[in-house]
């Protein structure tokens, strides 16, 4: 069993990591903007912080991580305003991996985003500033000395997940469920021998489990 803390709690992939990991008798912690977040994740048994990740000094956003054993950083604009993506997907993620050294936390796991997703389309100037942003964080995060992990998940889409994937160093851009991708960060997270190691998701059929320990760097 394992603390995790979640930043992105509410989200579609945070929410659904949270439902997982407490399924596996973790304790999972989140951050949350207001009381009544706070109040209904408390019926799920999440352990939630009011906080504006986007207002927190480090120091308060490490007093709030406590002493978890991982975290992870779920939170995104999803190409909204150049504003609101500055703060949650570049600042916030800097932000966070300097409170999780003060912490003293170890392990930090990203969701990113592949590189070529939505490549066949028109982008407009705030998408596109949004990828360069999510590519800033990647390389934050992959300097930082933390035992860093970053998950590049294709296209997300809703709906129950069917519990096999593709995952491996390099994938071709496609589309995964938001609950198929909540189901590997959680197998990621319990297995401690994938590290400093970004990895790309999609669909496939190679059971979760066996994805992941595939994933795994063995030394000789």
């Amino acid at each position: 069993m394992m603390d995790v803390f979640i930043i992105g709690v509410t989200g579609g992939i945070g929410g659904l990591l949270a439902e997982k990991l407490r399924s596996r008798g973790d304790t999972v912690h989140g951050l949350v903007r207001r009381d009544a977040q706070r109040a209904e994740l408390a019926t799920r048994g999440v352990d939630a912080r009011v906080g504006d990740l986007s207002r927190m000094t480090v120091e308060e956003l490490a007093a709030t991580f406590g002493g978890v054993a991982a975290i992870v950083f779920s939170a995104g604009s999803n190409g909204g305003s150049k504003e609101i993506t500055k703060a949650v997907d570049g600042d916030g993620v800097v932000k966070a991996i300097k409170a999780a050294h003060l912490a003293g936390v170890e392990r930090f796991a990203l969701v990113s985003v592949l590189p070529e997703s939505w490549r066949e389309r028109d982008l407009g100037d705030e998408v596109e500033y949004y990828f360069a942003v999510k590519k800033g964080a990647d390389i934050e995060l992959s300097r930082s000395g933390l035992n860093w992990l970053i998950l590049r998940p294709s296209l997300l889409l809703d709906g129950p997940g069917v519990g096999t994937v593709s995952l491996g160093p390099a994938e071709f851009h496609g589309h995964i469920t938001r609950d198929d991708v909540a189901g590997t960060l959680a197998e990621l997270l319990h297995e401690p021998r994938i590290g400093r190691q970004i990895l790309e998701l999609n669909t496939g059929s190679t059971p979760i489990d066996e994805a992941v320990r595939a994933n795994v760097r063995w030394s000789y």
